[in-house]
């Protein structure tokens, strides 16, 4: 098949970008100063700025530049590591409550598409596949916890019949449908949150790289190409694009990158034969497909992960084989784009949100999940830099370490991890 004619998402090809936003130019001041234009950091200057509080927000290229404007955009509820670790590392009551503050930020997202009207082609349903019997027992098993202990009913099991009646492959035998979560176009739905923070009254500047910080008394000082910024709190929210800017938090987090294809338009008819409810679609493998219909009735799949940082093959082609395995009458289809994009992984696949002196605050390690979690990471950091940290100190409570290896041998000893569970996928 040709190359893909863009390496850039496909998100960013839908609409025009909107004028470019000021650089900032110091000195100036406020209550708040966030670093980072995803949807962590335009999610805790919104609530922020509805809050009464002064918020500059500081992004070094593009709001939506990064992971945010390059995700696969399935909305979930929970975080990466399963609730049964979270119990194990915080207890039942603190694991209970991660899970509660997540659903509350599923409700939170289409709360906000209705209230500032955005236009992010929202779409409710999403269904995990199990393609072998010990898929079938973890997904069995799984419903029935998040029945039991968690007292959620949005999720039924479906037998291979019924996968097959959603999604057109053979390859899968079973699957969990969980019809409150949903997928959705996240550059769009990331745009319309920008908008609505600058309604509120929060300043954000592009391209605005922040060199260095530091604690000063009571308060923070930032520093720019353009200028000092002096805030009384820093929300640090850059995630995977933070590196040197805080190189103790970087050790706490693994960059992984992740690849997209999008397919040419197939037409309704052909991609509503491939998925007729529109569902968004994750496998339970270990290193996992994930897809979905876009609007203009392409079909988006994600299947590719590079631990090592780097990506030595064809992405195009290497994805593109993967989605043969799960469709193969799309064997003519060519692909329009392919892209890439960096998750923040801890070593737990737990969030790491947690504080560094008084008041300097941060937000990583959402480890594939930040389309719900990073909306209720804001609102929560934004309650504790307000006064009232109860919430987010449950995030808090969940503990971390550094990858061992330091910078130069961890993600070798991660390469070497993952070789593992990529075998036991395939085994």
């Amino acid at each position: 098949m040709p190359a893909p004619r863009s390496s850039r998402p496909w998100y960013w090809d839908q609409d025009p970008p909107p004028p470019l936003r000021p650089a900032f130019e110091g000195p100036g001041r406020c209550d708040v100063a966030v670093v980072g234009g995803g949807l962590t950091g335009v999610s805790a200057a919104l609530e922020l700025a509805e809050r009464g509080l002064s918020v500059v927000l500081l992004e070094a290229e593009r709001i939506g530049w990064g992971a945010s404007g390059r995700t696969g955009a399935q909305a979930l509820p929970g975080v990466a590591a399963s609730q049964a670790k979270l119990e194990r590392l915080v207890g039942r009551e603190d694991a209970r409550r991660v899970w509660d503050l997540t659903i509350e930020g599923l409700d939170l997202l289409r709360e906000r598409i209705a209230r500032h009207g955005i236009d992010c082609q929202w779409r409710s349903g999403q269904l995990h596949v199990g393609l072998k019997a010990r898929h079938t027992a973890e997904l069995a098993a799984w419903e029935e916890e998040l029945r039991r202990d968690y007292g959620y009913d949005d999720v039924r099991l479906l037998d291979r019949a019924q996968v097959r009646a959603e999604v057109a492959s053979e390859r899968y035998v079973s699957g969990l449908l969980d019809e409150r979560a949903g997928h959705l176009q996240p550059l769009r739905y990331l745009r319309g949150l920008a908008t609505a923070a600058e309604a509120a009254g929060a300043r954000l500047h592009e391209q605005s790289r922040v060199l260095s910080w530091r604690v000063s008394g009571a308060r923070v000082r930032l520093r720019t190409l353009r200028g000092e910024l002096e805030a009384n709190h820093l929300l640090l929210a850059g995630n995977a694009s933070l590196g040197a800017v805080a190189p103790a938090l970087a050790r706490r987090i693994m960059p992984v990158a992740t690849y997209v294809i999008a397919t040419k338009p197939l037409g309704e008819a052909r991609a509503h034969e491939l998925i007729p409810h529109d569902l968004a679609v994750t496998d339970v493998n270990w290193v996992l497909d994930y897809f979905r219909r876009s609007t203009d009735h392409r079909l988006l799949f994600g299947g590719r992960v590079s631990y090592s940082g780097r990506d030595p093959f064809d992405t195009a082609a290497a994805t593109r084989r993967r989605m043969l395995k799960v469709f193969p009458q799309l064997g003519d289809v060519a692909i329009t784009h392919a892209w890439g994009g960096m998750v923040d992984i801890t070593l737990n696949r737990a969030p790491d949100f947690n504080r560094i002196g008084s008041n300097v605050w941060y937000l990583q390690g959402f480890s594939g999940h930040g389309v719900v979690l990073t909306g209720i990471a804001g609102r929560v950091a934004a309650e504790a830099i307000a006064g009232q940290s109860s919430r987010f100190d449950v995030f808090a409570r969940i503990p971390h370490r550094e990858f061992p290896g330091g910078t130069a041998l961890r993600r070798p000893a991660l390469v070497l991890a993952m070789l593992w569970f990529r075998i036991r996928d395939l085994l």
